[in-house]
C-alpha cells in the first residue's frame, strides 16, 4: 500500500491572535510538527504540508531534516489548498487530509480510518454529538431538533482513495467547500465514519491551546 499524508496549514490564525497557532508549542514542539509527526509511523510515501506564504519558510525550516515532507503553497481556500498538494501527491493508494491544527489525532484513530478507507474508499474520523443540535431558521427560529444518535461530529483525518478523491476535486474545482467528505457525498459517493476520540481538538483559541496541553499530558504521562 502506497501511503500520503497530507496536512493543511493554509489559514491565517485570524481568530488565535497575533501568533500563528500552528508554531505554538506543545510540550516543546510545534503544533504543525505534532500534527505531521502523527503520520510517521505509518510509512507514508510522502506527507505534503500546504501552507500559507507567511507560514512555508518557518516549516520548510522546521522539517528540513525530514526528506519525507514537502511544502507547497496553499491556495485562496481550503478546498483549493488540497487541490493544489493532490496534484503533487506521487500516486498513492490512499491519502490521508488532516488539519494540521489537530495535534492531538491517535495513532489508533488513524490506523482505523486507514482500514476503513481500503475497504469502503473513502473514510472519516469523528466522534458522536454529545450535545442536543438545534436546526433553525434565519431569524434563529428553532425549525428542527435531530435525533442525536444519528449525529456526529465530524474531525480529520479523512482518508480516500487517491483516484477517487482528486477525481472529485477536478471535477468540483473552484467551489467552496470546507469538507472532503461533503465533496464526495455531493457527487453521491458514500462515506464511512470510524469512531474517533474527544481529544482530538481542533486548535482555534488560545483557550484550546491550554486545553490541547492538558490533554496531552493526560494522554502521555
Amino acid at each position: 500500500m502506497r501511503f500520503s499524508a497530507i496536512v493543511t496549514a493554509g489559514g491565517t490564525s485570524s481568530r488565535y491572535g497575533n501568533k500563528n497557532k500552528l508554531l505554538e508549542k506543545i510540550d516543546d514542539k510545534e503544533v504543525i510538527l505534532h500534527s505531521i509527526d502523527a503520520f510517521l509511523p505509518f510509512n507514508p510515501v510522502e506527507i505534503i504540508v500546504s501552507a500559507s506564504e507567511s507560514l512555508e519558510p518557518v516549516v520548510k525550516e522546521l522539517t528540513q531534516n525530514n526528506d519525507l515532507v514537502k511544502i507547497i503553497r496553499g491556495g485562496a481556500t481550503r478546498q483549493e489548498s488540497i487541490f493544489n498538494a493532490l496534484k503533487v501527491c506521487s500516486n498513492p493508494d490512499i491519502v490521508a487530509i488532516h488539519d494540521a491544527a489537530r495535534p492531538l489525532i491517535k495513532k489508533d484513530d488513524i490506523e482505523k480510518c486507514i482500514k476503513k478507507a481500503l475497504q469502503n474508499k473513502a473514510a472519516i474520523v469523528a466522534v458522536k454529538a454529545v450535545d442536543t443540535i438545534k436546526k433553525v431558521d434565519d431569524n434563529q427560529k428553532i425549525v428542527e431538533t435531530p435525533d442525536r444518535n444519528y449525529l456526529w461530529a465530524v474531525q480529520t483525518p479523512q482518508i480516500f482513495d487517491y483516484n477517487l478523491i482528486f477525481d472529485v476535486h477536478k471535477k468540483l474545482q473552484g467551489q467552496a467547500f470546507s469538507d472532503d467528505a461533503g465533496m464526495l457525498e455531493s457527487l453521491g459517493y458514500d462515506v464511512y465514519v470510524v469512531e474517533g476520540s474527544y481529544s482530538n481538538i481542533k486548535i482555534t483559541t488560545k483557550k484550546d491551546l491550554y486545553i490541547a496541553q492538558e490533554l496531552y499530558n493526560e494522554i502521555n504521562h
